[in-house]
C-alpha cells in the first residue's frame, strides 16, 4: 500500500511536469538516492526524487471501531492509519542547479494545487487507498541536518510532505460472532 501511495504521487507529478515542460522523459522518480553500497543510484541524476523518509502511526485519525460485517458477523482488526513522510528532492548538479529550483518549485506548486488525491480527481487511484492528503512539513535546521545525514550526508533542494490517511488493513478475520436474536418477553412482573 505504501508503494501504491508513493507511486501515485510520482506518477501524478510526472504527468504534470511532462505536460508543463513538453518533455517525454520522466522528471520525477520514486527511488532511493543511494544504493546500499553507498553509490549513487544512476537513474536519479537530474531528476526530482521522491523517497520515503519515515512512517508514523497517525494517532489522530478517526476510528470507527472494529470492522464488522453485518451479514456474516465477522470481525477483523482495525486498520492502522499511517502518515508517510515523503521527501521530494531535486538531484541536479553543477550548471543544472537552476533547473533543480525550477522543477522543485513546479512540484510544490502542483501538490499545493492538488493537496488531496482521491478517487474523484484521480480515478486510477489504487482501490485500497481512500485518499491521500499532502501537507508540507516544516523542519528545523537540526531536524533537516539529521534527516539529510541519514539519507546522503549532503543537502539537496527539497520539500518534505506529510501524507495522511494511508490505512493498512490486514483483512484477516479475528473472530466470528454469533448473532443474538431478540426474544419477546411477556409479562415478567
Amino acid at each position: 500500500m505504501i508503494d501504491a501511495a508513493l507511486g501515485q504521487m510520482a506518477g501524478q507529478l510526472n504527468q504534470h511536469l511532462r505536460l508543463r515542460y513538453q518533455v517525454p522523459d520522466d522528471l520525477a522518480v520514486l527511488s532511493n538516492l543511494h544504493e546500499q553500497s553507498g553509490a549513487l543510484v544512476p537513474q536519479v541524476a537530474n531528476k526530482l526524487v521522491l523517497f520515503l523518509a519515515g512512517v508514523e502511526r497517525d494517532t489522530m485519525a478517526h476510528r470507527v471501531g472494529p470492522s464488522v460485517s453485518i451479514n456474516s458477523q465477522l470481525r477483523s482488526a482495525d486498520p492502522v492509519y499511517l502518515n508517510l513522510l515523503v521527501m521530494c528532492a531535486a538531484n541536479f548538479s553543477g550548471n543544472n542547479y537552476p533547473e533543480a529550483l525550477k522543477f522543485l518549485s513546479s512540484a510544490i506548486s502542483f501538490f499545493q494545487g492538488k493537496p488531496v488525491i482521491d478517487h474523484q480527481n484521480t480515478p486510477e487511484l489504487d482501490e485500497r487507498l481512500e485518499r491521500l492528503v499532502l501537507n508540507i512539513e516544516n523542519l528545523s535546521s537540526s531536524e533537516m541536518h539529521s534527516l539529510w545525514g541519514i539519507h546522503s550526508g549532503r543537502y539537496l533542494p527539497s520539500v518534505l510532505y506529510r501524507v495522511r490517511m494511508v490505512s493498512m488493513d490486514s483483512q484477516q478475520i479475528e473472530l466470528r460472532e454469533t448473532p443474538i436474536h431478540q426474544t419477546q418477553t411477556r409479562g415478567l412482573s
